[in-house]
């Protein structure tokens, strides 16, 4: 967390963005002079990646690409990013990107790979990026990209604020075992329908994206605050099952240097 810059959007653009970042890995090259890697657990959402450095090597599951340009990262599975000197990213990472709004874009189309970012932003707005001077100039030039996205539009409501309003109710309020028609009937439409908006524009199910946030807070929670860890709080009806489920979430080919926090877990198993 050190090694990077990281800020929330503005408050209007929130429901789509949850937080830009940069690297800043300057004092990590005397002790890695033969680079190192970063690895990411799964998350809901996606990352656009903006390279101002020098190519990098992203592994997505258990595929390897070289990156020598700017990349659209789906985030539902493990990712691990292999550094080396002169590699410099500013990242935006999205719950849902406004370009729904600007753009007929399916996100269920964008599996297991890191595609060029050109597909979904404007090359004239990705160099403007590059070439600014800070991290906070680039924040500003994305999010005003973004907002104008948003003020552009003057259609009727659509179905993002469906999936953003029900990604933000479950995960404050731990509903992550709550069924899809149940959502879908809050919204008052059918199931198909939610599963169809979600799928378009997450690009996975709702049930898969609740479950990745569910054994993310679990983790986070477990991790920074053992002491007063309830695995009943996220829906596990005992240790076993929340044991389970974090076995499954942890052990990716591409995480195999966090070995050690499984070893950890197994003694709080026993």
């Amino acid at each position: 967390e050190n090694n990077y810059h990281r800020t929330p959007p503005p408050a209007a653009l929130s429901q789509y963005i949850d937080f830009f970042w940069e690297t800043r890995f300057e004092d990590l090259w005397d002790k890695f002079p033969k680079g190192f890697s970063d690895a990411q657990f799964p998350n809901i959402g996606y990352t656009y990646l903006i390279n101002l450095g020098t190519p990098f090597v992203m592994q997505v599951s258990d595929k390897k690409f070289e990156m020598k340009t700017d990349g659209f990262l789906p985030r539902y599975n493990a990712i691990e990013c292999f550094h080396k000197k002169n590699n410099h990213l500013f990242g935006i990472k999205f719950r849902i990107s406004p370009i729904v709004f600007q753009k007929d874009v399916d996100f269920s189309e964008y599996l297991g790979y890191i595609f060029p970012l050109s597909y979904l932003m404007d090359q004239q707005v990705i160099s403007r990026i590059k070439e600014s001077s800070s991290f906070e100039e680039r924040v500003h030039l994305a999010s005003a990209h973004f907002l104008s996205v948003l003020a552009d539009y003057d259609g009727p409501l659509h179905p993002v604020n469906k999936v953003s309003a029900i990604l933000d109710e479950c995960f404050q309020k731990n509903k992550f075992t709550v069924s899809v028609e149940k959502l879908a009937a809050k919204q008052g439409i059918s199931s198909r329908t939610l599963q169809r908006y979600f799928e378009t524009c997450t690009g996975i199910s709702s049930k898969q994206a609740l479950q990745i946030m569910r054994i993310r807070k679990a983790t986070a929670h477990l991790t920074h605050s053992p002491e007063d860890f309830d695995h009943t709080l996220y829906g596990y009806y005992d240790h076993s099952h929340f044991y389970k489920h974090l076995k499954q979430f942890l052990q990716k080919n591409t995480l195999n240097n966090l070995q050690p926090h499984l070893r950890l877990l197994e003694k709080l198993h026993k």
